[in-house]
């Protein structure tokens, strides 16, 4: 009697995908929808095309990196872990590789590769899969679900999983819909805003610094001198602001603050984070007095990016000119200021189109962590992006959107074979 019990996934990324393939494997008939033309094309451009897979580390450093109702996620975690989720690709032929900061990729480096291996699990399991069909809502029907209505045409369930993403990279199919779904059921979605995303500075020279990428360099966001959060690692400088891991990971704590205010915060770059200002200025003075007939434009040669020092010189307002001999304890004193704190006041976020990952989204109080399953309507799952779930850049999220998919495909399918 199994085949006749039916599940529909909305949604063709990587939570939706691992969904159906689990359902599939359990012996229900599954049907993904998935409005686009092919499956996973928001992962297809994913790690700039390299899809970042997971981060191999445990479930502390998981749940650490995920502040977006990371603990949500425990359960399903500990079902689907980093290191299962490397063994699932693994044993279907995808050798994966891990690079610094314990993010996986695939050898190839390619993310093509892992959609395939994802479609070929999900025909090799026999699961039903309709490309370009687009959902337009639930059909619930005495706080159960029954189906969904796509294309005026009704497709009748026992089960309904939402896995339809959140609102960034809008061209993927990734427009919100999955919330509006839930919100017609009766759930809750939580403020939205752009998670993973670049920041807009106002100062104009910005722009002098374009391309320009820091590495071990410490940031800090901060507010009327308050420090709201502190990283340390990479970052680059764009047109209007700045981007990079580093910032990428504090854009969180600037899209919550933006969302209050548009009070603007200050960013402040330690361009020598290993140095205390004590070392630091001892080293300014050797240098000084190494170089104390050259000017001061070629002695910041040793201490900067070469893209970096005319900024930096004009920043500081001292002389280019001037002898090292004839730098002043003052004159020091600004050159550190500036080499521990070179700031900039960030006034805006990116739009969230533009941001890697959704914060905000459907309650997770309302869900079911165990099994997935809705607590205010009977046989609705959520899995991924669109539940209020985020973390920071290193592959956090894709681990997320497949071990909730992974999670939400066994409480599915325990559901629809329930006696």
């Amino acid at each position: 009697m199994k085949d006749k019990k039916h599940a529909i996934v909305i949604g063709g990324g990587p939570a939706g995908m691992m969904a159906s393939s689990v359902i599939a494997g359990e012996g229900v008939r599954v049907t993904l929808l998935e409005k686009n033309k092919r499956l996973g094309k928001k992962m297809l451009i994913s790690g700039k095309g390299r899809c970042n897979v997971t981060n191999d580390s445990d479930i502390n450093t998981f749940l650490e990196q995920m502040p977006g109702n990371g603990k949500f996620l425990y359960s399903a975690y500990r079902n689907f872990s980093a290191a299962a989720v490397m063994d699932w690709f693994e044993r279907r032929g995808i050798p994966l590789k891990t690079e610094r900061g314990n993010r996986v990729f695939p050898v190839s480096d390619r993310s093509a590769d892992i959609v395939t291996c994802l479609e070929k699990e999900l025909n090799d399991v026999g699961a039903e899969i309709a490309l370009e069909r687009c959902v337009d809502d639930l059909l619930v029907k005495s706080d159960r679900v029954i189906g969904v209505e796509a294309a005026g045409q009704v497709h009748l369930a026992d089960a309904v999983l939402i896995a339809t993403g959140g609102l960034s990279y809008p061209l993927t199919g990734s427009i919100g819909d999955g919330y509006t779904f839930a919100e017609n059921a009766g759930h809750h979605v939580t403020d939205l805003f752009p998670s993973l995303v670049p920041l807009t500075v106002a100062e104009a020279d910005v722009a002098e610094l374009e391309g320009l990428s820091l590495r071990n360099v410490g940031v800090t966001l901060s507010l009327n001198g308050k420090k709201l959060e502190s990283r340390f690692g990479e970052m680059v400088f764009t047109s209007d602001g700045v981007s990079g891991p580093v910032i990428l990971s504090l854009s969180r704590r600037a899209s919550l603050h933006f969302l209050e205010t548009k009070a603007p915060l200050t960013l402040s770059i330690d361009l020598k984070p290993a140095l205390s200002e004590q070392q630091l200025d001892q080293r300014l003075l050797r240098d000084l007095k190494s170089n104390a007939k050259k000017n001061l434009g070629h002695i910041v040669e040793g201490l900067l990016p070469r893209k970096m020092i005319p900024v930096f010189l004009k920043r500081c307002g001292i002389d280019p000119g001037k002898k090292g001999s004839l730098l002043t304890k003052e004159d020091r004193k600004i050159l550190l200021g500036l080499l521990k704190s070179f700031r900039f006041s960030v006034v805006r976020c990116h739009r969230i189109e533009e941001a890697i990952v959704t914060g905000g989204g459907i309650c997770v109080r309302e869900v079911d962590p165990k099994t997935m399953m809705s607590k205010k309507v009977d046989g609705l799952f959520f899995a991924g992006e669109v539940l209020d779930i985020d973390g920071y850049t290193g592959g956090f999220n894709i681990q997320a959107a497949l071990c909730s998919g992974h999670q939400a495909g066994k409480g599915m399918a325990a559901y629809c074979l329930r006696d």
